[in-house]
């Protein structure tokens, strides 16, 4: 059945069919923990929203204004945010698990803690964003950009990160176990502590790296670039050189 109604925060006029919502502006809304699964979201206006909590799980958000919104602990899985802009939104503790959010801009958004596991995050802008803690195992995200990301303590095992630009990010402590890095731009990465056994470094560039404690056991680093990287006490048991 077809409903039109105006929104009672925002007052615009809701058009609602089927699961759609089209053309609506949601600017500022308070929409905490609101339920909208599988709903088609497709380009409409949710900037500075507060969606904290809300359940998404499968909804179509791609090319959607979601600047500065508020998506902590909110539920995605299965979510298609393909070409969105989520420019400074939180997105802590997020559930974006199987999510594609391929070519989206999430250039300095709050990920800490997000789960993305089997994410879809190819050409995604992630500059400057907070990862710390996020769980991305078997995530994709070939030549993101992910300059000066906060990536500390993260899960990325086997996730895939070929011509990823991880230049001057914070990988602490992260676990890179069998991830994918091939011609991966680390320069200045801080890799202290990192496990990365068994990556695939094949022609990473790791020029001024700290991987000082880090874990390269079995590690593939041919024809990588490791000119100036701190290796004091990093493990090459078995590395391929």
């Amino acid at each position: 059945m077809n409903m039109f109604k105006k929104h009672p925060i925002t007052n615009k006029i809701l058009y609602c069919s089927q699961g759609e919502l089209r053309e609506v502006d949601f600017f500022g809304a308070n929409l905490k923990g609101f339920h909208l699964e599988g709903v088609n979201l497709e380009g409409v206006n949710l900037e500075g929203v507060n969606l904290e909590g809300a359940d998404f799980k499968g909804a179509d958000f791609k090319g959607a204004d979601i600047e500065d919104a508020n998506l902590k602990e909110a539920k995605m899985e299965g979510a298609d945010f393909k070409e969105a802009y989520l420019k400074g939104a939180n997105l802590e503790g997020a559930n974006l698990e199987g999510a594609n959010l391929k070519g989206t801009y999430l250039k300095g958004a709050n990920l800490e803690g997000a789960k993305l596991e089997w994410a879809y995050l190819e050409g995604s802008n992630l500059e400057g964003v907070d990862l710390k803690g996020a769980k991305l195992e078997e995530a994709n995200l070939e030549e993101a950009k992910l300059k000066g990301a906060n990536i500390e303590d993260a899960n990325l095992e086997g996730a895939y990160l070929k011509w990823a630009n991880l230049e001057e990010a914070n990988l602490k402590g992260a676990n890179l176990k069998w991830a994918n890095l091939k011609w991966a731009n680390l320069e200045e990465a801080n890799l202290e502590g990192a496990n990365l056994k068994g990556a695939n470094l094949k022609n990473a560039n790791l020029k001024g790296a700290n991987l000082k404690g880090a874990n390269l056991r079995c590690a593939n680093l041919k024809n990588a670039k490791i000119k100036g990287a701190n290796l004091k006490f990093t493990n090459l048991e078995g590395a391929d050189f």
